[in-house]
């Protein structure tokens, strides 16, 4: 199921999300109808349900193995955040793909619906097959309330951050904004900054984009800290890629 480049988007039509769940209620058409998402069984499929709320509408059934095995926690394609997923999560998982963008509305109503899902069967992680990455189910709820009074979509969630060591040089890049804004973001890593400082940086970019579109000309911000300057210049990789946008972290002399 993967493309061949592991550091590519999946393959996959449409975005999808697997829960990894310790529990599960007796009669789950019912405990989703009085969630309020107002399950309709799928003919033909046993424990799938189209679900909604709002304008926002999913598919959710029982995740068979041509989904699970390409989330394997443990190859090198897939990025984890948080703790680690107990080995016998394949047998009970679910899947939720939303039929249409996961974008602006679409994609805080999907949130909020994957947080009644992570309470009704008690899941422990999430996948989100865009960046490859399962996170800390509990985190992402918690990044979810934060969203309520923010207005910032849970990006550490979303978009996984990776290193790339080649011909001694180490970047940084981002997996699964392209879905987002239609390209990815990429840096140097300058001498003495660990990872947790580039990730800081490129999710406040990310962010950034996510919420008021794709970078299209060559500029420069300031950073986080005082004299520090964020240089950010688009470019394209080629025909069948996604665009990128090249950083680089400078400060003031």
């Amino acid at each position: 199921m993967h493309d061949g480049n592991r550091d590519g988007v999946t393959p996959w039509d449409r975005p999808f999300v697997l829960l990894a769940a310790s529990a599960q209620p007796a009669d789950v058409e019912t405990a989703l109808r009085h969630m309020g998402l107002q399950p309709e069984p799928v003919e033909g499929q046993t424990e799938a349900f189209r679900l909604r709320l709002g304008s926002l509408q999913v598919l959710m059934a029982r995740a068979g193995s041509e989904w699970t095995s390409a989330a394997d926690p443990h190859a090198r394609s897939t990025s984890v955040l948080g703790a680690a997923l107990d080995p016998r999560w394949p047998d009970a998982c679910w899947i939720v793909r939303p039929e249409g963008e996961a974008r602006g509305q679409a994609l805080y109503r999907l949130a909020h619906m994957l947080v009644l899902l992570i309470d009704l069967f008690g899941a422990s992680h999430l996948f989100w097959s865009p960046a490859r990455l399962w996170s800390d189910a509990a985190a992402f709820r918690q990044a979810v309330a934060e969203m309520e009074a923010s207005g910032m979509p849970p990006v550490l969630h979303l978009v996984a951050f990776r290193r790339r060591d080649t011909a001694g040089a180490a970047t940084v890049a981002t997996r699964g904004l392209v879905v987002f804004a239609g390209q990815e973001v990429e840096a140097a890593i300058p001498p003495g900054w660990d990872m947790a400082a580039m990730v800081r940086r490129l999710a406040r970019l990310a962010l950034d984009i996510m919420l008021h579109g794709p970078i299209r000309r060559a500029q420069q911000a300031p950073g986080l800290e005082a004299g520090e300057w964020v240089a950010m210049t688009p470019r394209s990789r080629g025909e069948g890629t996604s665009d990128a946008v090249q950083v680089e972290f400078r400060r003031d002399d």
